[in-house]
Formats: structure tokens, C-alpha cells, sequence
């Protein structure tokens, strides 16, 4: 009974640090979110749970405690695989699939009793996730992204005229999309594009809208 109540109190402490991973993953609106990250960090403790609980059933030397949870670690690997996903010219999903990964670690030194690590582990994950995402655009680290929807008169040159206008500006274009509207007399463009110049970002629409055939011009951040 006593073992009972000790591994529920680790499956409910594992539950809470995937949860606080796994609300970082949600609120972002990745692919794998909160319930996702709560559910591997909860399996993970409890394949630690079950491997000493066969440890200690059976005689010593006849079961390997640290077996299972070798399968989990390479196991999740097929699991963070989904949540990556490939658009043209981008790779989304990375981080998610690490986050997945480093949450069965996790469960998986809840699991084994080690709580203090897994807490400690979960605050330093979550405070990553979070701050060094500020630093990154701080320090530039990374390009600034962004979205750009354009709406032109459709024209076989257009899309070619609106590439130009961004790479002159330092523009890098990662993705484009387009719809064409019903009549077919303009198309929507929607553009991935990164840049590290400020400049650049504070006269891209001015730039834009000096070719009389785009008539409108949004950035989503």
C-alpha cells in the first residue's frame, strides 16, 4: 500500500511538470500541447514505476530496472518525428519534438523517485522556452519572421515583382502561398519572409505600395 501511494504521488507530480511544458507548447499553438506533454511525462513515470515494482517482485539479477526506460528514451523519438513538419522552405516543430523528449526524461526521473531533479529540470525547461525566445530577438540571434499578405492585380509578373521588391529590401523569403479570387482579376500572395533590419521592416509597405498593381499590404507578426 505503501508503494501505492508513493507512485500515484509521483504520477501526479509528473502530470504537473508536463502540464507546465506542455501549457508553454499549447499557448504557442504548436502541435503537441498540454495534454500531449502531460500524458508522455505521466507514461514515462510510469514505466520508472512498474520497472521497480518488478525489480522488487522478482528475484534480483532477473529483471534490469533501467530497461524499459531505455525503450521510452529512444521510443519518443517517433513521436516528436510527427510533430515535425517541412513547408517548402522551412522546418517547424523542432522545438516541440525536444520538448517531448526532454518531458519523458523527466517522467522518467519522477518515476524512478529522483523528484527534486524533475522539478528542478521542468522550472529551467520552461524558464528556456520562454526567455531565450526574448533573447534571441534581443541579441538577433535569430532573423525576425513574419508574414506578409498581399493582395495585387493578377498578372503574370506580379508575383515576380513583389520577390524583387523583398530581396532588395534584405528580405528572405522562406514560403509563398497564393489564392486567386473568383473573377481572377486580383490574387493573394502570402509571403514567409525574414529580416534583421529594422530599416527594412518600417519601409516595406511604403516600398510596396509604389507598384500601382498591389493594392493592399498586411504584416502578421
Amino acid at each position: 500500500m505503501v508503494f501505492e501511494l508513493e507512485a500515484l504521488i509521483r504520477i501526479l507530480i509528473a502530470l504537473v511538470c508536463g502540464g507546465i511544458i506542455g501549457y508553454e507548447r499549447e499557448y504557442k499553438n504548436r502541435p503537441a500541447g498540454l495534454r500531449t506533454h502531460m500524458l508522455v511525462c505521466m507514461g514515462a513515470a510510469l514505466v520508472m514505476i512498474v520497472s521497480q515494482y518488478l525489480y522488487e517482485i522478482y528475484s534480483p539479477g532477473v529483471t534490469d530496472p533501467a530497461r524499459l526506460g531505455a525503450q521510452v528514451i529512444s521510443g519518443i523519438g517517433f513521436l516528436g518525428a510527427g510533430t515535425i513538419i517541412r513547408d517548402r522552405f522551412s522546418v517547424k516543430g523542432l522545438t516541440t519534438a525536444a520538448t517531448l523528449w526532454v518531458v519523458a526524461c523527466i517522467g522518467l526521473a519522477i518515476g524512478s523517485g529522483y523528484y527534486l531533479m524533475g522539478v528542478i529540470i521542468t522550472g529551467i525547461i520552461f524558464m528556456t522556452l520562454i526567455l531565450f525566445r526574448k533573447l534571441e530577438n534581443v541579441l538577433k540571434i535569430k532573423p525576425s519572421r513574419a508574414k506578409l499578405k498581399v493582395t495585387a492585380e493578377n498578372g503574370n509578373d506580379i508575383e515576380k515583382d513583389i520577390k524583387t521588391i523583398l530581396e532588395k529590401l534584405g528580405f528572405r523569403i522562406k514560403g509563398i502561398k497564393f489564392v486567386k479570387s473568383k473573377d481572377r482579376k486580383t490574387v493573394e500572395f502570402t509571403f514567409e519572409i525574414s529580416c534583421t533590419s529594422a530599416n527594412a521592416w518600417n519601409s516595406i509597405s511604403e516600398t510596396l505600395y509604389r507598384n500601382k498593381k498591389i493594392q493592399k499590404a498586411d504584416i502578421s507578426y
